[in-house]
């Protein structure tokens, strides 16, 4: 007989039951153990500026509260974004992604998407700019005609540049793709005259004392026709199959989104912090940079729809979209 001292009736009762406790765990189907897990998304973003309601809400906790796993995947631009969420290695994307870019998904899988948050932008919200080299002669976007322009990379951002230049009379400008970090640096070279760029690039340049401004706010002006037209460039979304495999999770996603963009609106100083680690922004440049203005889907007015369209339809006048891609047929409806 063992030295060791056997367990009184009563405990030997409570190790058998938890025993099976245990076997019963393991016998439950996987969805049942899994209930008190967070359900898990996985997000799309491009590091600009303009994602800032998204990186607040995940480093502010604002997911997590909401029962929520999310997993924010960095891309290199706007098209990778939507290429994730046609490949099914995204569930969604951030307010930064490239509305054009998100449509013509829309085209290749329709039904792909629902937009539930816009980051318009025009010349007082101001996302969209030409710049040139600070000594530039150049103080008009006229004085564009011949030059050469470099642009953001990827369809939305070079439709939109040469579109601009014709329209504001600068004939036999040409416009080549360049990656937006370098957009300085190509200025400063010589090796453009100008750039159509995004913020933070004309703060850089402005901060480093190396670029102007020319214009902003330059596609509510030349595309939409009015230089405070809201320009719903970037677009927050959720892919059609997650929404409808997990309505409630996305409602809560979405609820949880909408805290971020709250804090940007109300609390722009302390919600700026957080443009770290997601992006290139940090330092004096993060309290300089401007913020895009947003929108979520039940705050669209008919107005807001009708130069969302506007600038859809651009894409389809140029040949870039198939067919006619309906802004209302995209939005969240809740």
């Amino acid at each position: 007989m063992s030295t060791q001292e056997k367990p009184p009736a009563s405990r030997r009762r409570q190790l058998l039951q938890a025993g099976a406790a245990g076997l019963a765990v393991l016998a439950a189907p996987a969805i049942v153990r899994a209930q008190g897990a967070a359900a898990k998304l996985r997000i799309g973003f491009w590091p600009v500026a303009a994602g800032l309601p998204f990186f607040a809400a995940v480093d502010k906790g604002y997911f997590k509260e909401a029962g929520l796993d999310v997993e924010p995947l960095k891309f290199a631009g706007a098209q990778q974004v939507m290429e994730g969420m046609l490949a099914g290695r995204c569930d969604g994307s951030a307010n930064g992604t490239g509305s054009a870019n998100l449509a013509i998904g829309e085209i290749a899988q329709p039904g792909l998407f629902k937009i539930f948050c816009t980051n318009p932008s025009n010349a007082k919200y101001v996302l969209d700019e030409f710049i040139v080299a600070k000594d530039s002669p150049i103080k008009s976007m006229a004085e564009l005609a011949g030059k050469k322009v470099a642009s953001g990379p990827g369809i939305q951002n070079v439709t939109l540049c040469k579109t601009m230049l014709e329209r504001a009379g600068a004939k036999g400008a040409t416009v080549s793709e360049l990656p937006i970090g370098q957009h300085v640096a190509a200025l400063v070279a010589g090796q453009v005259d100008a750039c159509y760029t995004l913020e933070p690039t004309g703060t850089v340049g402005r901060m480093n004392g190396t670029t102007r401004v020319v214009e902003a706010g330059v596609v509510a002006k030349y595309i939409l026709g009015d230089p405070m037209a809201p320009w719903h460039g970037g677009a927050a979304s959720l892919t059609s199959e997650f929404i409808k495999k997990n309505p409630e999770v996305a409602k809560k996603y979405i609820a949880a989104y909408a805290r971020g963009v709250d804090l940007v609106r109300g609390k722009p100083d302390e919600a700026r912090q957080f443009m770290k680690g997601y992006t290139a922004i940090e330092g004096k440049l993060t309290a300089e940079v401007p913020l895009a203005s947003y929108m979520l889907y039940n705050e669209f007015k008919p107005s807001d729809v009708a130069y969302f369209q506007k600038f859809y339809d651009l894409f389809t006048e140029k040949g870039i979209f198939e067919k006619k891609v309906a802004v209302d047929g995209l939005l969240y409806k809740g």
